[in-house]
């Protein structure tokens, strides 16, 4: 799998399973939304933390806007802006647009929980996975 923010480089070490490299990122500030540096360079994450990383950068990224990502990448939302997501048949279609975009990732095993939370116009989510390192949950 390219990894579109660390180059596609994967470092050459390999994961329990022993099919997949280990996942690496360039670590992200989440409050601030840029990347972390470290004596000028950019810090380097690995697995879970890694991919909470791709995970956030695929969720904000609009599929098929970029030419620089892969159609496989990123998620379909913005067809939902300005819509009412209250009712059960959007918390439905919104639940299987977030997991398709996640489980594009090989290290994305599976895909537990999404749970929604709407609050004054916002859709906020917590997503709770398996990937090949354990359980992670992330929140929009």
């Amino acid at each position: 799998m390219a990894n579109p923010f660390v180059g596609g480089n994967i470092t050459g070490s390999t994961t329990e399973s022993d099919t997949l490299p280990t996942f690496t990122e360039y670590a992200w500030d989440f409050e601030h939304d840029c990347f972390i540096f470290e004596n000028g360079k950019h810090k380097i994450v690995i697995e879970n933390e890694a991919l909470k990383v791709w995970i956030y950068k695929t969720l904000k990224t609009e599929r098929w806007r970029y030419r620089a990502y892969d159609g496989a990448y990123g998620i379909e939302l913005e067809q939902f802006i300005g819509k009412s997501t209250n009712n059960a048949d959007s918390s439905v279609e919104v639940e299987m647009y977030v997991k398709e975009a996640l489980l594009t990732n090989p290290y994305i095993k599976s895909i537990d929980d999404v749970t929604f939370t709407n609050e004054s116009d916002v859709l906020d989510f917590e997503v709770s996975l398996t990937t090949v390192y354990g359980n992670l949950t992330v929140q929009s």
